[in-house]
């Protein structure tokens, strides 16, 4: 049973992709529960912040995009079926060295700005938003022109809320990905994108442990 929020089962098998892009084999049924932890599901920890920034050198073309690796694995105990409970995921962007910088600094035309969180390595790509390993991302749009910035296009959910609601992750490394797209012109200044992630420590299970497992590891291809 892998717990995620919301409620429900979800089969998966024969092609079928569910609970956020989780591919199942062609022959194999995997059926995931999607609902609230439980009562084994226990925090070990309070809250916590962790953090990971990435920087687009000055003038990187439309396209750049660059990695940062958070490693967790000396946070939670396997032996012990822990896990990362993910319950915040905020994007911070600064423009220049002295991240004093606005948004009208990074181009000399418009362009937009990405960010995503996820716990398998995609290197330096953008992965899709039905993939189960997305935790959180984000975009950036700015009219340099009439300088206005938006993040209307993408902010997912960024906010999982209470330990019922958490994204669990059981691997060794979170994986930031940022960078640049949809700009004419290189960027003028170096960028910089911090994520920030509130989390705590979660036990549970050796059965929920091994689902989620499962289930992360599903379309790690």
């Amino acid at each position: 049973m892998v717990c995620h929020g919301g409620g429900g089962d979800k089969e998966l098998g024969g092609g079928h992709s569910s609970l956020r892009g989780l591919r199942g084999g062609s022959a194999a049924k995997i059926i995931i529960r999607v609902c609230s932890p439980p009562a084994m599901t226990t925090s070990k920890t309070s809250s916590f912040y962790l953090t990971e920034t990435v920087k687009l050198e000055n003038a990187s073309a439309s396209g750049t995009l660059v990695q940062g690796e958070l490693d967790v694995g000396g946070l939670v105990n396997i032996a012990s079926s822990e896990a990362l409970a993910v319950e915040q995921v905020d994007f911070i962007w600064q423009w220049s060295d002295t991240f004093n910088g606005g948004p009208d600094l990074g181009a000399a035309t418009n362009y937009t700005l990405m960010a995503q969180l996820s716990d398998q390595n995609p290197g330096t790509l953008m992965i899709r938003a039905d993939d189960n390993n997305l935790i959180g991302s984000g975009a950036l749009n700015v009219d340099v022109g009439n300088n206005v910035v938006s993040s209307d296009q993408d902010f997912f959910p960024d906010n999982f809320g209470k330990l019922s609601e958490a994204f669990f992750a059981v691997n060794d490394n979170l994986y930031l990905v940022a960078g640049v797209v949809s700009n004419a012109a290189p960027t003028t200044v170096p960028i910089y994108c911090t994520v920030r992630i509130k989390a705590r420590i979660a036990k549970l299970s050796k059965q929920d442990w091994m689902a989620l497992a499962i289930t992360s590891t599903a379309n790690s291809d």
